[in-house]
């Protein structure tokens, strides 16, 4: 553990508390002691925003059916916007209709809802489905793809474009994996509301197309607690997978892409999340309000404060390892008065092994007032006393 001194005065650490507080087993084994048979990965906890794994993650790769997770958040955020309800009903175009590959075998005389579109997109993949969205929300599938674009990268997925709604094939239509986790966990966090159609196993529009109506998600057949999100598969781009999963409070993240077949897709998708679930633990190590430092105050009713974490710091570790979690404090000091309680006065980095630091602010313990003439006469004597110091040593 170490701290940082600014030029004035170092501070008064409660070092104790702190080697008690941080006294926390974390393994050497983390991101660079697992490795997957797909060409690009990426594997997140979401409960404590923790990036496990990531394998050519930025790497703008086509991304199948996968991409028709950002059609489904065109049309639940068009949802939320109240701008279509699940009964809002959609024609379907000659364009819709002649889509090949995945379908809901949908014919220029139906008028499927929204509810049916929906299930459609998630469960049997309907290509014709993505399609009668993007015209029903844009006019044409051009103008859904460059809003699909634009989207994309207000939510922070900057190796993304759309050239159409389904995933077809086509030199425009990219996405790294870190970009289909983003999203995953923006669908899964602001619309719960619709969540549970991802892990909806089977579907058929109509009676239409009953060779068609599983959900082709292996995940959720197979215990681990998966609960969603969508496959993709074509020539180019391999077997795909983003798949969610709950274990107790903990939820993971799983991408991946590159996959040669649909039995690699499954076995490699379970082995991920068995890893992330069995390989890493949940741990508080700091208690809120835990006093880590104390700092000098300039002109305060107090000569000093306590610097404390304003809540519990709970992190993923490494299960399986001896070394500890190291820390490091960042403060100025002296401060001046006045403070208020719960002021930000400095920085707690805290490494693990294998994993990204995490920092978290360190605050004021209490309020120190201005401490008028008293303080200020207390201040220039220990000024002028060490004046008198720093010149007897000079003589």
């Amino acid at each position: 553990m170490t701290h940082s001194r600014s030029p004035l005065r170092p501070a008064r650490l409660t070092l104790a508390a702190l080697a008690a507080v941080l006294a926390v087993s974390a393994p050497a084994f983390g991101q660079s002691g697992f490795d997957t048979r797909a060409r690009a990965a990426y594997v997140l906890d979401q409960t404590t925003d923790t990036v496990l794994l990531s394998k050519n993650s930025d790497v703008a790769l086509p991304p199948a059916s996968m991409s028709k997770l950002m059609t489904l958040n065109m049309l639940f955020e068009a949802l939320r916007d109240g701008r279509v309800t699940l009964d809002t009903r959609f024609s379907v175009s000659t364009k819709a209709m002649n889509m090949g590959g995945s379908t809901m075998f949908l014919n220029d005389r139906d008028r499927p809802r929204v509810e049916d579109l929906i299930q459609g997109i998630i469960v049997q993949s309907g290509n014709d489905a993505c399609v009668v969205v993007a015209e029903g929300l844009a006019g044409t599938e051009e103008a859904f793809a460059a809003l699909m674009t634009e989207r994309a990268l207000a939510l922070g997925m900057e190796n993304s474009s759309f050239a159409n709604a389904s995933g077809w094939p086509h030199p425009g239509q990219r996405m790294s994996m870190r970009d289909l986790a983003v999203l995953a966990d923006h669908l899964i966090t602001d619309f719960p509301e619709y969540y549970h159609y991802f892990g909806q196993s089977e579907y058929d529009f109509d009676g239409r197309a009953p060779q068609n109506r599983f959900n082709r998600n292996p995940l959720l057949k197979l215990g681990v607690g998966a609960d969603g999100l969508k496959t993709g598969h074509t020539e180019e781009a391999g077997y795909g997978l983003v798949g969610a999963a709950m274990q107790g409070k903990r939820r993971v993240i799983v991408v991946m892409s590159g996959l040669t077949s649909e039995t690699e897709r499954a076995e490699e998708g379970e082995r991920l999340i068995n890893w992330a679930f069995r390989q890493f633990i949940q741990k508080t190590v700091v208690k809120g309000g835990t006093r880590l430092a104390e700092v000098d105050i300039w002109l305060g009713d107090d000569r000093r404060v306590g610097l404390v974490v304003p809540e519990d710091v709970t992190l993923l570790l490494p299960a399986l390892s001896t070394s500890e979690v190291q820390a490091e404090l960042r403060y100025d000091m002296p401060v001046r008065a006045p403070i208020a309680e719960g002021q930000k006065l400095g920085e707690l980095t805290i490494e693990r092994a294998g994993l990204d630091s995490v920092t978290v602010p360190l605050v004021a313990e209490n309020a120190v007032g201005y401490g008028g003439m008293k303080s200020r006469l207390r201040t220039a004597i220990g000024a002028l006393l060490g004046k008198i110091a720093a010149g007897a040593q000079s003589l």
